[in-house]
């Protein structure tokens, strides 16, 4: 997003918060936009209950901390942010907030209440020194569709709320399998504020997806037949910008992996191979075996714990591979898990359009005060607020990119997953608009460039084209003298 509108955008906000300065709640919401303008994008991790948010959390973050087990912590909406040192504040319901001890068992933290239950806390507020959250705040968030109609409408509130911007800019879904629920949650999210205002900005997961293939080595792959299903299929395709299998256990113990855990698998690797895999047929086999030496009771039961039988066998065979040393290995598993697919669609779809995602956020904000509390001054601002929404060429891929995927265009089948790449849908980088490979140069990148836009300027001029489909090649287009303009000034810094 260009400069100019980012300033445009915090100015809105700035001029919002003065026509409204004697609201105090619309103060409180506006200074809010502000404050979201400035800090890293916010990424919610939502999923019905024992769909693996927390554990996917915990991957994405590079260390165990959150919780994973079913207790009352993971009943309370956790926001994990970057902090110089470790620190854990509480927002009571009612109250002041304060600062709770940081306390871990087993490397995860555990939230001490206190006389208080989760109905009484709003939020948990995690400050970590951890280098993977300087550019994102991910919040963890109670199961949707839970026993509990309070824990339930705990994370369905805070995501979709009815007449303001979610407090999430984003959010990665995670589903076993696409069941009724998923979608109407994802329906809800695409219905907020945010949404509504032309917006795809979820990203589902197919959770969990070691156990697809009941553990098997070729797992991952199964589940990838499946992801790739769900993601064509229409009911889903208009609610998020793709699906990603990931095995969930697997990708948290790879980016944590201890040297006691590697030690385990070369035990295991070492072993007989018939012996071996008779062994790993079952989680009791594996609990209850008395080879190989070396491997005692409790370091088999935290190795199934931490890897799961589909992370055995696959660490077992990595090594037997060639992946001798443990940070190599870990890596490999770390990818093999689906982490890393899912890692760099975050960052296509998300974090390059970080800056638009939070000022669309905000705009929508303003938007929404303006039509539920009017007054002197707000026409003015209304006004500037649509200036920035038709100038701003972010928003209209955005919106185009939402209709795409939703009501669709009048263009053919071919036209409309090209319109769709140009605009962004597969990530905002030169490359990925063009369909080149990430090594393509500027030169290449250029011509292509040009070629697009010379075939978008002929699809406009045809007589054959209708209006519609008319505005929609000129988006494209735009997004193409966009990438040339930008090879223009690579070229000139040479």
């Amino acid at each position: 997003m260009t400069q100019e509108t980012i300033t445009g955008v915090s100015e809105l906000v700035q001029e919002a918060l003065h026509v409204y300065r004697d609201d105090p709640a619309a103060t409180r919401a506006l200074e809010g936009y502000a404050r979201r303008l400035a800090e890293p994008l916010r990424i919610a991790v939502a999923g019905m209950v024992k769909a693996g948010k927390s554990t996917l959390l915990n991957a994405i973050i590079g260390e165990e901390i959150a919780p994973t087990d079913t207790g009352e912590s993971t009943k309370i909406i956790t926001w994990y942010r970057y902090g110089l040192s470790p620190r854990i504040t509480m927002y009571p319901v009612h109250g002041e907030p304060r600062a709770l001890p940081v306390k871990r068992v087993d490397g995860r933290l555990v939230f001490v209440l206190g006389s208080l239950g989760p109905e009484d806390v709003d939020r948990l507020v995690v400050d970590w020194p951890s280098r993977n959250l300087r550019d994102v705040t991910l919040i963890d968030t109670p199961g949707i569709a839970s026993l509990s109609e309070k824990v339930s409408a705990l994370s369905t509130g805070f995501l979709t709320p009815a007449d303001t911007p979610s407090q999430a800019d984003a959010v990665i879904y995670l589903m076993r399998h696409m069941h009724a629920a998923d979608l109407r949650f994802l329906e809800s999210f695409k219905d907020t504020e945010a949404g509504r205002s032309g917006t795809v900005n979820a990203l589902a997961v197919l959770s969990r997806a070691d156990e697809i293939g009941a553990g098997r080595i070729d797992s991952l792959l199964s589940a990838g037949d499946i992801a790739e299903r769900y993601r064509r299929d229409h009911s889903l395709r208009k609610l998020a910008l793709g699906v990603v299998p990931v095995a969930g256990l697997l990708a948290q113990s790879a980016r944590s992996l201890r040297q006691s855990d590697f030690e385990s698998l070369q035990l295991l690797a070492g072993m007989d191979r018939p012996a071996r895999e008779r062994m790993l047929l079952s989680a009791d086999r594996f609990l209850r075996a008395s080879v190989p030496e070396g491997l005692d009771q409790e370091a088999r039961a935290s190795l199934l714990a931490r890897f799961g039988l589909f992370g055995i066998r696959l660490g077992v065979v990595l090594i037997r591979s060639g992946f001798t040393e443990p940070t190599p290995l870990a890596h490999e598993l770390a990818r093999r898990s689906g982490l890393d697919p899912l890692l760099d669609m975050v960052n296509r779809q998300f974090q390059a359009r970080a800056d638009t995602l939070k000022a669309r956020t905000a705009l929508v904000g303003v938007e929404a005060l303006l039509r539920s509390s009017p007054r002197d001054g707000s026409e003015q601002l209304a006004a500037a607020l649509e200036r920035i929404q038709v100038n701003a060429h972010e928003f209209s891929e955005l919106r185009l990119l939402a209709t795409l995927r939703t009501t669709g265009v009048a263009l053919n089948h071919d036209l409309a997953d090209e319109a769709e790449r140009l605009v962004g849908g597969w990530g905002t980088a030169p490359y990925l608009r063009l369909g080149l490979q990430p090594e393509a140069g500027t030169d290449e990148i250029s011509a292509e460039a040009r070629r697009c836009l010379q075939r978008w300027r002929m699809v406009s001029e045809s007589p054959l084209t209708d209006r519609s489909a008319a505005d929609v090649c000129r988006v494209v287009m735009r997004s193409c003298e966009g990438v040339l303009a930008e090879c223009a000034a690579l070229q000139l810094n040479r």
